[in-house]
């Protein structure tokens, strides 16, 4: 459904849309990169609001969240778009296209968490949940108003300007963020962003909520034991508590090099212990 956006402002005859670090500043007609969020008229319009492409009860530990209420089933929910164009993604059918979807009011939403069985709250995750930003902010809100003991979970890139952050905060109790690499050329060749601001949503994320990283180890791009340790001794300067889950690799999308190489990994999960107490492979 298409619905006034939040965080932006109007120049002249385009408007800025500062809800990420994009920044984009779009003419008339136009969309941002998300390609979710478009100017007409001089408004800011987001068409993925309550759009549904994909719901599922899933394992906590799907998400990956580890150490975060174990063994239980989180009601998981995506829509479509995203802020990044990684070459390696794994649900571009819905982050890279305007997606078959189903409209669910955000008191729906709640009312189906509420009352499915074994379940702990809402996840939102497949696509990336910031630019869904205004569902996600209206459904956790009621969510938290009808049960204060129900979970809310981002599986999120972490490409979210500070300001709707910080608003969104009451009301996340656990996030897992990407941390794709420590290399600014690899965010910008094969993600479409920049590291920095990532490195930003985790260090408040982690005085904020329950956080837990991933890394996708990339054969050919990201497969260096130097950049596994920088990744470690960045977490370990937020907090050596924080899980990293570093996650095997396979072919899919527009890259399609060989699979991330089993040894390595068990290398990489040894130098990222000596700086972190909890260091997780996945996909393996």
């Amino acid at each position: 459904m298409k619905t006034e956006a939040l965080f932006y402002e109007k120049i002249k005859d385009k408007v800025h849309c500062f809800l990420c670090p994009h920044n984009c500043v779009i003419k008339d007609g136009h969309f941002g990169k998300c390609n979710v969020r478009i100017h007409e008229d001089g408004k800011l319009f987001t068409i993925n609001y309550g759009e549904v492409t994909s719901i599922s009860l899933d394992p906590i530990e799907k998400k990956p969240l580890y150490y975060f209420r174990p063994s239980t089933q989180i009601l998981s929910v995506g829509s479509f778009g995203c802020n990044f164009t990684c070459d390696f993604c794994q649900n571009y059918s819905i982050s890279q296209s305007v997606a078959q979807s189903t409209f669910v009011p955000k008191e729906d939403l709640v009312e189906t968490v509420m009352t499915t069985k074994n379940n702990i709250g809402i996840a939102f995750t497949y696509n990336e949940p910031s630019i869904w930003y205004e569902y996600v902010y209206d459904s956790a809100k009621l969510l938290k108003e009808a049960d204060k003991n129900a979970s809310t979970v981002l599986v999120t890139n972490g490409y979210i300007s500070e300001e709707p952050l910080k608003e969104l905060f009451p009301y996340i109790d656990a996030m897992n963020i990407d941390l794709k690499s420590f290399s600014t050329r690899y965010y910008k060749d094969l993600c479409g962003g920049s590291l920095n601001p990532v490195l930003k949503t985790i260090e408040m994320a982690a005085k904020a909520c329950h956080v837990e990283i991933t890394t996708l180890l990339v054969t050919g791009e990201n497969d260096s034991l130097e950049e596994v340790e920088e990744i470690a001794r960045f977490l370990n300067t937020v907090n050596p508590d924080i899980p990293l889950h570093l996650s095997r690799y396979f072919p899919r999308y527009k890259l399609q090099s060989a699979p991330t190489d089993i040894s390595f990994m068990r290398k990489a999960e040894e130098t990222a212990g000596r700086y972190l107490h909890k260091v997780i492979l996945g996909n393996i």
